[in-house]
């Protein structure tokens, strides 16, 4: 068994592409090698900003060999017919067979297929890998038509400790095949030779590359924790900035700097957001949370005192003009208080058909105000955060970084003296954005928050931009789910179907209705969340395919309620009972029977059993409905439980399909008002198991 080595080795790959690239390299070299029926052991993929590895152990010198068999034309079937068959085989007559198929006799060939070397097989396999990996951006360079990521400098193909035949060809010139590659970009240039893995992992890794992804990421926390660790300080998690950086250097070094006080005067937000996009700085706090007048920078140089010495001056150099910028953007916005930028709202865009985002705040406002009293807070502080949320849109600090958008409005507010609660309120207005966002609790907070996405959602439905697939361009399942945290997590007892027709009575003529789907579409987003959490996706339909309310809080309640009732025997049982009651009166509907109105009459009861069950069911109906009206959700299901030893009962004893037919009748009936009290707590009928 044998190791095939692949680097493919280029300019820098963009960090953000990397790990996929080397999944998708892993994924077709080894996908076209089982294709050739190339089994091997274990193939594993590397990369750093310069080079995608490959090593694929355990394959064998050659192809397996083959036997094809190929039936051919019947046997008196016209000579020209009988010669192009052989002429596509190789082979004479004499060594075809004739076998009777029992449609006639054909003539039937077996051809033996030698397998070919493995290294003969391998250059096409690497190269056709090189042309089909997918790159989310890819260029051309020279007058070659190939494109890739970044121009390629060499391709290492090495099998069984030998350099593999072939090349790239790029044109006018070609990528031939080498058992070479290099270290670090600056540190060790010169090429060095290798015959296996282990070879190339020892010598590029004495020449300043860590090739491994985890190993680098490893090693930078590391070394970037005992340095704050020595200032008594502490690293500020981000792994999201450590997976970027990782992906910049093949020998990290992390450094600390300092960030100069004039500039700690500015919303720490601001300062990690600067570092963080522009520089690719960690940010660094002290033991109580607060950020340090410090940053961990990652060098791609080896240690040496001095040069690490200019290295953090030069990056603090950097820095102070990328901080300076942002103390100008903070120091120019708050010349002008919040209030007082709302009208320029009305030259920003939210979308065509939807108005500008002065008629957005307009709507969110009057939306918050009718929801504050649901959520506990004041109308009138509601409405007046609504109508500052958006107002930051037009400050030089979000137009730099509108990723803190929302954020720099409760700063701005609170220096301009609007209460801290207003100024929550436009600092949460978008969350929660995703699944680990923070949930607001203020309630003018919640209500800003909910009118905004009820705004969002009313709107793109109404002027029919609704999700379809996988394509969600204007976010509204992320907002939808928000609104579902809302609510759930402030255990809100809000009606949606109000909270629509509110939204769509403020948009007036200006939207279609939304016609009920998108309650629907908050449903389905429930039902997504519910799942999430590991509720069954069945008792979810049992529930919420009845039709009813648009209370959230309530449907969960009622979703908890019947997945305890059937955890115990009585459900279990009774559930058995109802399906035998559905499948009868199924099978008698398909004939024609219908059991409505419902009124068995007890007179024509000749069994015990009956009698029971109907005095059981009598009234149930209407009191299982007012009970699950009042979210007594409990008692309804002690209510279902009382019906198990009845139903038990009758089917022990008694005959449905009785021969007279008043009988029979009568007795479908008794089992259609089962149905109809289990089925006004839920929809037994999609309950599995």
């Amino acid at each position: 068994m044998a190791e095939l080595l692949l680097e493919l080795f280029s300019e820098e790959i963009p960090a953000r592409m990397q790990a996929r690239a080397a999944e998708d390299l892993k994924g077709l070299v080894t996908g076209k090698l089982k294709a050739a029926g190339l089994e091997f052991s274990s193939a594993d993929a590397y990369v750093t900003p310069r080079r995608l590895t490959l090593v694929v152990d355990g394959l064998p010198d050659k192809q397996p060999d083959v036997s094809e068999e190929r039936r051919g034309p019947r046997v008196d079937a016209p000579e020209k017919a009988i010669q192009g068959f052989l002429g596509s085989t190789g082979l004479t007559l004499d060594q075809c067979e004739k076998r009777d198929t029992g449609k006639g006799e054909f003539w039937f060939v077996v051809i033996e297929k030698k397998g070919a070397a493995t290294a003969d097989v391998l250059p096409e396999i690497i190269l056709s890998s090189i042309r089909e990996l997918p790159w989310p951006k890819s260029m051309r360079w020279g007058r070659n038509t190939f494109r890739w990521v970044r121009p390629l400098h060499h391709i290492l193909a090495v099998f069984d400790g030998a350099v593999l035949d072939g090349g790239l060809d790029l044109g006018e010139t070609q990528l031939t095949f080498t058992g070479e590659t290099r270290g670090h970009r600056f540190l060790a240039p010169d090429a060095v030779t290798v015959g296996s893995f282990h070879e190339y992992r020892t010598e590029i890794g004495g020449a300043f590359v860590m090739l491994d992804r985890e190993d680098r990421k490893e090693a930078i926390l590391a070394e970037a924790k005992a340095l704050c660790e020595a200032e008594g300080l502490v690293l500020r998690d981000d792994p999201g900035l450590l997976d970027e950086v990782c992906g910049l250097v093949e020998w990290p070094v992390p450094l600390m700097g300092r960030i100069d006080a004039e500039f700690m005067s500015v919303p720490p937000e601001v300062l990690i957001t600067s570092m963080r996009s522009h520089q690719k700085y960690f940010a660094v706090e002290k033991p109580d949370g607060a950020l340090a007048d410090r940053f961990i920078l990652v060098s791609n140089m080896a240690s040496e005192e001095t040069r690490n010495a200019n290295i953090v001056a030069g990056n603090e150099k950097v820095l102070r003009a990328r901080l300076s910028d942002a103390k100008f953007f903070w120091d120019q916005d708050r010349a002008v208080k919040l209030a007082d930028r709302r009208d320029a709202l009305r030259d920003v865009k939210f979308y065509d058909k939807l108005g500008t985002m002065a008629d957005k705040v307009e709507r969110v406002s009057q939306l918050a105000a009718e929801i504050a009293p649901m959520v506990g807070a004041d109308a009138d502080t509601a409405r007046h955060a609504a109508t500052l949320a958006k107002a930051d849109l037009t400050t030089g600090m979000v137009g730099e970084f509108p990723e803190l958008q929302g954020l720099m409005g409760r700063y701005y507010a609170l220096d301009a003296g609007e209460d801290a609660q207003v100024a929550d309120a436009i600092a949460q207005h978008y969350s929660p954005v995703g699944p680990t966002d923070t949930c607001p609790t203020a309630p003018v907070s919640v209500a800003v928050a909910m009118a905004d996405k009820i705004d969002t959602l009313v709107g793109f439905f109404g002027i029919g931009e609704t999700p379809t697939g996988s394509k969600d361009p204007f976010a509204l399942r992320r907002a939808a789910l928000g609104v579902i945290r809302l609510i759930i997590e402030n255990d809100l007892r809000i009606d949606l179907h109000r909270l629509i027709d509110a939204s769509e009575e403020i948009y007036g003529p200006t939207i279609d209705s939304t016609g009920g789907f998108l309650l629907a579409f908050f449903v389905d987003r429930l039902k997504v969340h519910l799942r999430g959490e590991g509720v069954r996706h069945d008792l979810i339909e049992a529930v919420f395919s009845q039709e009813g309310t648009g209370v959230l809080v309530r449907l969960l309640a009622q979703t908890k309620a019947l997945s305890e009732f059937l955890e115990s025997d009585d459900g279990v049982n009774l559930l058995r009972g109802y399906r035998r009651a559905s499948n009868i009166l199924v099978a008698e509907e398909s004939k024609g029977f219908t059991a409505y109105p419902v009124n068995p009459d007890p007179s024509l009861m000749l069994e015990e059993a009956e009698l029971r069950l109907f005095d059981a069911l009598n009234g149930m109906v209407d009191s299982t409905i007012r009970l699950v009206r009042e979210e007594q959700f409990e008692a309804a299901m002690i209510g279902l439980a009382s019906l198990r030893e009845p139903i038990d009962a009758f089917f022990e004893s008694v005959v449905v399909n009785a021969d007279d037919p008043a009988l029979r009748i009568n007795r479908l009936k008794l089992l259609a008002t089962i149905r109809d009290v289990m089925e006004s707590v839920a929809d037994f009928s999609k309950i599995q198991g």
